[in-house]
């Protein structure tokens, strides 16, 4: 509600005409009728701000619903390195006896590919990448 709102402007000279004419008997009724619909606008704009903000809250924890968190346990990472390394073995063999030294190279390729990505997601700022403040944001 604005601080010079026109419309309220209007009801309170219609208000202060009507004391004119009416008389003060009538003053307590006309200053009660003003003051509700000051109620009623004030009200009303409290409502529209709550609803607003309550909106904002919504779509914020929807928001932070939808995004995957992540863990970024020590015990995590360990692990993902141990199990990269045991099916680099089999892997390694598998390219080099058939294709030798391309497939050697394409297989360990794929194996840097996969950590690097688990590195990228499980630590953003590896690369120069930062999560803004909020967090839902990436920022370069």
């Amino acid at each position: 509600m604005d601080a010079r709102d026109p419309e309220l402007k209007k009801e309170l000279d219609a208000s202060l005409r009507a004391r004119r004419e009416l008389g003060e008997d009538y003053e307590s009724a006309l200053v009660d009728s003003f003051l509700e619909k000051v109620d009623q606008r004030i009200d009303g704009a409290v409502e529209r701000r709550v609803r607003r903000q309550l909106a904002e809250h919504q779509m914020t924890a929807t928001r932070d619903a939808r995004s995957p968190q992540v863990t970024d346990s020590w015990g995590e990472r360990f692990g993902f390195g141990i199990v990269s390394l045991v099916l680099a073995v089999p892997l390694s063999a598998i390219g080099g006896g058939v294709a030798d030294l391309p497939g050697l190279l394409v297989a360990w390729a794929g194996i840097v590919g996969v950590n690097v990505v688990q590195a990228v997601r499980t630590n953003p700022a590896l690369f120069g990448r930062r999560r803004s403040a909020r967090g839902d944001d990436w920022e370069d």
